[in-house]
């Protein structure tokens, strides 16, 4: 065996060196960031807004993301709550850091502890990650109980009954319901149309929800829904 090996002259293969300077490396390091979310497929707009949302977490946090500790998250977040940012404001500016510093974990972490001595540990742990609370949070807003819910679509079928159009009062009822049995949100009820319903399918039937949340088309797929509800134009649900 090792008569086959021999010596190569010309040394090991070139390594771009780390910067000294930490703010430069970390700016570098926040455009091969944001190249992924490109090669992911996040639209424009999205990109803009979470480098946004980027750029004033890592300021606030004032250190680079491989020095952040437990504490300098518990002190921006604390600051946000103080200042009465809304709980998911605070939850984007963790959610939004957790994100990048798993990006250096993954792609940076022999470059950061060769060039800075620090081994990638995550500052994000069980008890400064942000909850899933919103505004309308059971805490705030508590859910309505299933009398209040029957009343309401009570309300709706008697509307019509005695609506002058019978159509839009029918087309109310059907949304609600939808929303209601399949849990979509408002954006991806309304851009449903009859073929997307097949009742048909299993002792319950399918529906087909094309314009999810994150799918490529859905922010141009909304705008020409909006368009396409207006007054005399386009299929919608129910008519």
């Amino acid at each position: 065996m090792a008569a086959g090996l021999r010596v190569i002259s010309g040394g090991a293969a070139a390594v771009e060196p780390v910067p000294v300077d930490p703010w430069e490396f970390q700016a570098r390091c926040v455009d091969a960031f944001v190249a992924s979310w490109r090669a992911r497929g996040f639209s424009q707009v999205t990109i803009d807004n979470d480098i946004g949302l980027l750029e004033r977490t890592l300021t606030a946090l004032g250190r680079p993301a491989w020095d952040v500790t437990p504490e300098d998250v518990d002190r921006v977040v604390g600051e946000l709550a103080v200042a009465g940012r809304k709980a998911s404001t605070r939850r984007e500016y963790v959610q939004t850091f957790k994100a990048f510093h798993r990006f250096l974990q993954v792609r940076k972490a022999a470059e950061i502890e060769a060039g800075f001595g620090v081994r990638l540990v995550c500052p994000v742990d069980e008890f400064n990650a942000a909850r899933h609370v919103g505004d309308d949070s059971p805490q705030a807003m508590p859910p309505p109980t299933p009398e209040r819910v029957a009343e309401f679509f009570e309300f709706l079928k008697g509307r019509i009954a005695t609506a002058r159009k019978y159509a839009p009062a029918a087309r109310d009822y059907a949304l609600f319901r939808t929303l209601y049995h399949a849990g979509l949100r408002s954006d991806e009820a309304s851009m449903l149309e009859l073929p997307d319903l097949h009742f048909g399918r299993g002792p319950f039937g399918k529906l087909h929800v094309r314009f999810g949340k994150g799918a490529p088309d859905f922010r141009a797929a909304a705008a020409v829904g909006a368009d396409a509800r207006q007054p005399g134009s386009g299929a919608a649900l129910v008519r």
